[in-house]
């Protein structure tokens, strides 16, 4: 006879057991807590009222959820800038640039894979892209196979960390915490993850100095300003728009949903200025849309608002209405833009139908006590909160040769982050645990596209792969780099205020002491006299 303290490990072990045969993740959710929904009626553990909970959940948490409408636009955002020609030149240029050092060129691939995904926030077409342009000019100039094969790899997953990252934004859904708070306790990590990455290709420029060659100078066709322009063409329009998108979240001026809106007009007009078909009288709207932006800053910062203020935002709107129709008028861009609508509705429909998936999970596992079984488990392993986090990041990291991040988000946090709080809240505040949580989950979930024999980081790579790189030297390429993001994880656990330096501090007020003052307004008396004669 099977009893209610045998449900949870029941469902937790079916959902394992159904992951490894490969059946689609939504489907397999929604069955798994239908069947054991059902099952539990019949053994008497909840009536049939109790599903109801499934429904109410799914139009309540999932279809009528704003922060989910982000998801969309960051991902056309993001679909739009891989293809429109703005990392070929960056790696170019950045190429050049460090090309005399030694490992230069990896330098040029970190750098560039770190702008590309404070702007992009996916992996799969950014690996590409990165390795199309940059792996046959590293293997012309005798870069080490696997260091190039591990770095580019590495360099793409680099965007699920750095906001706008889709990933912290599912996190902060996930968590019940604000996406501009998961961004914050995300940047530290982020940087020194670049840092990490890039005093491993300083040491192997000490030590391995062949694995990472200089590259020649009659190779460096640039040189001066004429380098330092190139540079600049990249690095100015990526920074205006992750001030656009990341810097009005931040200042608290727009929400991530109308942060994710103008990052998707933002691609095409960044796409139309990258082309070389653009008219001449789109380059004088894109001076012109410059010039009025700046004279919107100084009358604002002078005079306020007013109508000088709201004429200048009409004139930078009239500009951006123009660069989107030239986008639309190039033939490359219509398709281009094209395409991004089509996977930024195959995403958004698949991340949909997981969270469906599991809500139907989560409700069912939740009604056969199925937090209090995790609950017990997880508090009471050796070492504490150390042991706790020790442990949650193992299992996750092997989690995730099976699942993507999209999986373990949605099925594994919601059923870990009450125990989180709990465990975490006397080490960092009940403000910051969740944060410290969820960006340390992110740091760990960037290995499920690195790690052999599943990563997809590496399925990418050997697409596009000339057929002398060897699929071994991918998989063994990825290992450096996958020890690295574990030395990351290992920090971030063990310097909590990495994550938390940004956050803001809870005020620390006694409440037993506050005191409102009420003035006393003194009011004329009533005049309750008959009416006058």
């Amino acid at each position: 006879m099977i009893t209610l303290e045998m449900m949870p490990p029941l469902m937790f072990g079916g959902l394992i057991l159904a992951m490894l045969i490969g059946f689609p993740v939504a489907f397999t959710l929604a069955a798994l807590g239908l069947s054991f929904g059902f099952l539990s009626i019949y053994l008497g553990f909840f009536d049939l009222n109790f599903l109801q909970a499934i429904p109410g959940r799914i139009f309540g948490s999932v279809l009528s959820n704003e922060l989910l409408l982000a998801i969309p636009f960051f991902t056309f955002m993001g679909s739009v800038l891989e293809r429109c020609g703005l990392a070929e030149d960056m790696l170019d240029s950045m190429g050049q640039l460090f090309g005399p050092v030694r490992g230069g060129l990896g330098y040029s691939v970190i750098i560039v894979g770190f702008i590309l995904g404070a702007i992009t926030g996916t992996v799969a077409a950014q690996v590409i892209a990165m390795a199309l342009i940059s792996m046959p000019v590293m293997l012309r100039y005798g870069y080490n196979t696997r260091y190039i094969t591990g770095v580019l790899a590495a360099s793409g997953t680099i965007t699920q960390l750095v906001p706008p990252s889709l990933v912290l934004i599912v996190m902060a859904d996930q968590l019940g915490k604000s996406v501009g708070d998961m961004y914050l306790g995300a940047w530290g990590p982020s940087i020194m993850q670049i840092v990490l990455f890039a005093g491993y290709t300083f040491f192997l420029g000490i030590f391995l100095p062949h694995h990472v060659p200089a590259v020649p100078k009659e190779a460096r066709t640039l040189t001066g300003w004429a380098l330092w322009k190139k540079c600049l063409m990249g690095i100015i329009p990526s920074a205006v728009l992750i001030f656009v998108v990341l810097g009005t979240m931040m200042l608290g001026l727009a929400t991530p949903t109308e942060a994710g809106a103008m990052g998707a007009i933002g691609a095409i007009v960044l796409a139309a200025i990258h082309h070389k078909d653009l008219s001449d009288k789109g380059h004088k709207m894109l001076l012109l849309g410059i010039a009025a932006t700046g004279v919107a800053v100084i009358v604002g910062m002078l005079l306020g608002e007013g109508k000088v203020l709201k004429l200048t935002f009409a004139v930078l709107y009239l500009a951006v209405v123009w660069l989107c129709l030239e986008a639309v008028r190039i033939p490359d861009l219509r398709d281009l833009i094209k395409q991004g609508y089509e996977s930024t509705m195959r995403l958004s429909t698949m991340v949909v139908f997981i969270l469906i998936g599991s809500t139907c999970f989560s409700v069912v596992f939740l009604g056969v006590s199925g937090g209090v079984w995790l609950e017990h488990h997880l508090t009471s392993i050796p070492g504490g909160v150390w042991g706790f986090l020790i442990f949650i990041n193992l299992f996750i990291f092997f989690l995730a040769f099976f699942l993507d991040f999209f999986e373990i988000a949605f099925i594994i946090l919601p059923m870990v982050a009450p125990i989180a709080q709990k465990v975490l809240a006397p080490v960092v505040g009940p403000d910051a645990a969740l944060i410290w949580f969820g960006v340390m989950i992110c740091v760990n979930v960037q290995t499920s596209f690195l790690h052999p024999p599943f990563g997809f980081a590496l399925f990418y790579l050997r697409g596009v792969a000339p057929k002398e790189v060897k699929s071994s030297d991918i998989y063994w390429g990825a290992l450096p780099w996958i020890g690295l993001q574990a030395a990351m994880v290992a920090i971030v656990i063990a310097f909590p205020s990495v994550v938390t330096g940004l956050l803001d501090k809870p005020l620390d007020v006694d409440l037993s002491k506050v005191k409102i003052e009420v003035p006393q307004i003194e009011l004329p008396p009533l005049d309750f006299g008959g009416p006058k004669q």
